[in-house]
């Protein structure tokens, strides 16, 4: 069959199918339901699977639909829309394809799906598609280019930007951790001079094409046939810092800004062993004498690092400056050994901290640091659990966790020092479980915080990234941050980054070529200038990349870090300062206490069990937005500014402002059974007339399938940014 009769016959069968639906959609003068709900057509790529992940991770509920499973359903008219009590239903109210058309030319399917986005007014995602006329594009052969994009620098187009790419600054920089591997790749190319009549193609984001005065499309709009296409040229990953500055905005377009969950920014750093001295690496030993990785006889840190007033008043200088606040997690007798150590009835630290403790958030750390978990060992390098002589393990006591506690308590009252009891940090997240040593939390824990009326209960991300109840406490866990503990200043910070990250040919532990958690340095970094050339901006990556993933979870440092040479600063600036070059005003990056945090986890997980589990029904009929899921279960629901929650009698405000849009958690007003919410008139989608939707085509112009786009390694599998970096390791 030659493409001129290929493209008649798809045109065709369109026709065919958009009889099938326009008539109780387009004609009807009843509004037609659309169900809250985005329909994602897979082909098992890196590009379908970050968009997933985008909706997964923001609460937003979805189909799949795998084109590998023999078993998988065929889109049909009957699988996109139905008729409910009379009322026409569209089921999904998005689709996100793996390119412009997955199914060839001539397929029933893809004209099913024509037919029905154009009957409802439905926007298509073409997740990962090549320059072609067919989506609106000049082939990238002609003018373009086509290949690797890492290190390109992308830009928001004035359109982009004035519609749902308007929360980002301007800037796309895309990602080059590997200048061996190629990590991005994709087409760059203009749109046609002479568009199809009536289709027109909006650059939204777009980046200057190599050797040309022009510039290439990244992202843009295809309207055409009475359909709408997000065209997208270049292929990514779910990690990819391109993807995640852009995820939001791909969300919004195809969902015309209604939609279930939301995505917000976060950023929260906590300072551990505030008024505590800790322990210095020695580079001679490679080890930390007074800790447990040094070997039994090595003796106590002559020359610990703790904080000066000095510090303390460069921290409240620096976090006004930066309008970003530390919480400090705080030891109390931390300084009343300062005290004693140094005969003197004055802690000057303590005495600065708490002139300026309405600066800060804090947080109770025990009163002097004990290990909650087990009774150690450290006889022994790695320690071990005392056991009883029947092999019993030795535990804490709930006493001494209890009075750990209350201890601290009582120093922060006589101090004024303002406390959320239901907040704990415990020491190195002692108490629960840490392996290999200690497989199951200690039994006298969860008694000891029910006692206390611990509801918040801190745990370390990287040991235990989900939440999880420990008697009455809801966990919280957190990133550790790279700027190690034992560190006062950027050499010792090196030396030790050397040690963990260096192979043993290179004078190195030898830990990062055994370890699945980590990489290693090509060659150990300059002692004098290996942590501001190398470290920060790695560590600023990393953390950066927690900040725009929607995690919630805080970051933790430790005094040590604010001391001495602050090294902790030069870290925190430059992740505040990206974030500010990428992002516009109303997007900014969130700050959240703990109990907050520990809330707005426990929310998500119940509202994507609901959601999975299929109790969750919602739809747009209209201007009006009806969400209905278990009893107890908040609902998470992003819609323009101007959205209202309907109540009994009148209504109330919705949501709080963020990225150019109203999100928030909702519950069934008085009497209700449901969230109602009532969207502004201006953000309602026009119909779509009877006499286009007749008239509306498949792609008349879809090329025959040209198999899976290139994937470079680097984007199917995600290149670390460096040491550090287990999340993509």
């Amino acid at each position: 069959m030659g493409r001129a009769l290929r493209a008649a016959s798809v045109a065709s069968a369109a026709a065919l199918v958009a009889l099938a639906i326009a008539p109780t959609a387009a004609r009807s003068a009843v509004p037609p339901r659309v169900d809250l709900r985005v329909l994602v057509v897979d082909d098992g790529g890196p590009a379908t699977a970050a968009i997933t992940s985008e909706l997964d991770g923001a609460g937003t509920p979805y189909t799949t639909v795998d084109l590998a499973a023999a078993s998988r359903p065929v889109i049909t008219p009957g699988f996109l829309s139905d008729t409910v009590s009379g009322r026409p239903r569209a089921k999904f109210q998005a689709v996100v394809l793996p390119n412009d058309n997955p199914f060839g030319a001539d397929s029933a399917e893809m004209a099913a799906l024509a037919a029905y986005e154009t009957a409802f007014g439905i926007r298509q995602v073409d997740a990962y598609t090549y320059a072609q006329p067919a989506v609106g594009l000049n082939y990238a052969q002609t003018g373009g280019y086509i290949g690797r994009l890492d290190g390109v620098q992308g830009q928001v187009t004035a359109q982009g930007a004035a519609g749902d790419f308007g929360y980002l600054k301007g800037a796309v920089p895309f990602e080059d951790n590997d200048p061996y591997q190629s990590e991005s790749y994709g087409y760059l190319a203009t749109p046609l001079a002479a568009q199809a009549a009536g289709a027109v193609f909006t650059p939204l984001v777009d980046a200057p094409i190599p050797g040309s005065a022009q510039r290439g499309v990244l992202v843009g709009q295809y309207a055409h046939d009475g359909r709408t296409e997000l065209v997208i040229p270049f292929v990514y990953n779910q990690y990819q810092q391109q993807f995640r500055l852009l995820a939001r905005g791909i969300v919004e377009w195809m969902t015309q800004g209604v939609h279930l969950g939301a995505d917000r920014n976060y950023f929260e750093v906590q300072v551990d062993d505030v008024f505590l001295a800790d322990d210095r690496w020695n580079s001679s030993l490679n080890c930390t004498p007074g800790d447990v990785d040094c070997p039994i006889g090595t003796g106590e840190d002559t020359d610990p690092i703790r904080m000066t007033a000095a510090d303390a008043a460069y921290a409240t200088q620096w976090s006004k400056a930066h309008g970003f606040t530390l919480d400090f997690v705080f030891n109390g007798g931390g300084s009343e050994d300062w005290k004693s150590d140094h005969d003197t009835s004055s802690d000057p630290l303590a005495n600065q901290l708490v002139a300026d403790k309405n600066s800060y958030r804090w947080v109770n750390h025990t009163y002097l640091h004990p290990f909650l978990g087990c009774v150690q060992d450290v006889s022994v390098v790695p320690w071990r659990c005392e056991t009883t002589s029947t092999g019993a393990t030795q535990w804490v006591s709930k006493a001494d966790i209890t009075a750990a506690v209350k201890d601290n308590r009582s120093w922060a009252a006589q101090h004024g020092i303002p406390l959320n009891n239901q907040e704990l940090v415990t020491g190195e997240h002692s108490g629960l479980k840490v392996l290999p040593q200690q497989p199951a939390d200690n039994p006298n824990l969860a008694p000891a915080l029910t006692g206390l009326g611990v509801a918040y209960l801190a745990s370390d991300n990287s040991r235990e990234p989900d939440q999880r109840k420990v008697g009455p406490a809801l966990t919280v866990p957190r990133f550790p941050m790279n700027v190690f503990y034992n560190a006062g200043t950027a050499q010792e910070e090196t030396d030790e980054y050397n040690w963990i990250y260096t192979n043993l040919a290179q004078g190195g532990s030898g830990a990062c070529a055994i370890s699945g958690n980590s990489t290693c340095l090509v060659a150990p970094l300059d002692p004098a200038t290996g942590y501001a050339s190398y470290i920060v901006p790695l560590e600023a990556r990393i953390d950066l990349g927690h900040v725009l993933g929607n995690n919630p979870r805080p970051h933790f440092i430790h005094q040590s870090n604010l001391a001495e040479g602050r090294i902790a600063y030069p870290v925190l600036e430059r992740v505040l300062g990206d974030y500010a070059a990428l992002f516009a005003a109303n997007t900014p990056a969130e700050n959240l206490r703990t109990a907050d945090i520990a809330t707005e986890l426990q929310r998500r997980a119940a509202w994507s069990a609901a959601w999975k589990g299929g109790k969750v029904t919602a739809y747009r009929i209209g201007s009006t937005v009806t969400v209905s899921a278990p009893s107890g279960v908040a609902v998470d629901v992003t819609a323009p500014a101007g959205t209202r929650q309907a109540q009994l009698l009148g209504s109330t405000a919705f949501g709080t402002a963020y990225a150019g849009r109203l999100s928030g958690w909702a519950q069934p007003g008085l009497l209700q059974g449901a969230v109602t919410l009532t969207l502004p008139a201006s953000a309602v989608p026009a119909a779509v007339p009877a006499a286009t939707a007749a008239k509306a085509k498949s792609p008349a112009t879809l090329a025959a399938p040209v198999g899976r786009l290139p994937v470079p390694r680097g984007v199917a599998d995600a290149v670390p940014a460096g040491p550090g970096d287990s999340a993509r390791g």
